[in-house]
């Protein structure tokens, strides 16, 4: 029987490079698959794994309709076995519910990866309907660390070196700061993602901060 599985873990935790690797599995076994994506770090209709790996896919936009491009591509004669859905976490709800269908109505295999919650600790729409609806879910075994060393619990978003808790939930590129109000626009702020455990998550605590109070000059003795 066929399922809806869910690969999940932290940034830098090889959710891509599963994804890739489970391809490659199924495909070595003569099945027929397809691999979607969507706001790759390597740009658009590809899927990239911090390793360097990379591979051809399709990219799936706001309006993209899992049901209806597999029921098109099975009745145009193609063979369909398997799918991989990498960045699962900005699908939307009603695009988890169609991979839930495709499962259900065609027997067609559904390997999702993904984060689970966003850099305000929220998780994620797409994330959260997988947790829902999946057949089996699975937590990455690889875990990515602080800086501090400790297990990496939580995405974090740095603009201009400082964590941020407040803004656009999907950040491909680079934010432009407006400035003062009323006054001309900044020069982009530069958009870093980092993983963090949940003490320095909580106390904003980056790798680039701690590194700058630990280098702060001791304060003086007085009396």
């Amino acid at each position: 029987m066929a399922e809806l599985q869910f690969f999940t873990g932290t940034m830098d935790s090889g959710k891509s490079t599963l994804a890739l690797q489970t391809n490659h599995n199924h495909a070595a076994r003569h099945r027929s698959g397809r691999i979607f994506t969507t706001h790759d770090r390597a740009g658009e209709a590809t899927l990239s794994s911090r390793l360097g790996l990379t591979h051809e896919a399709i990219e799936v936009a706001a309006d993209f309709d899992f049901w209806h491009y597999v029921v098109d591509s099975l009745t145009h004669g193609a063979r369909i076995d398997y799918l991989i859905c990498d960045e699962a976490q900005f699908y939307t709800r009603l695009q988890v519910d169609q991979l839930a269908k495709v499962v259900d109505e065609l027997q067609v295999d559904v390997f999702a990866f993904g984060i689970l919650t966003d850099f305000r600790t929220d998780l994620f729409p797409g994330s959260q309907r997988l947790v829902e609806l999946a057949d089996r879910m699975h937590v990455l075994q690889v875990e990515a660390l602080c800086w501090c060393g400790k297990r990496a619990t939580h995405n974090a978003r740095t603009e201009d070196g400082a964590m941020v808790v407040e803004g656009e939930v999907i950040v491909v590129g680079d934010v432009e700061d407006t400035g003062a109000p009323g006054g001309p626009a900044g020069p982009p702020a530069e958009v870093a993602y980092e993983v963090l455990c949940r003490q320095h998550h909580r106390r904003r605590l980056t790798a680039a901060r701690a590194q700058a109070v630990s280098l702060a000059p001791e304060p003086l003795p007085f009396g």
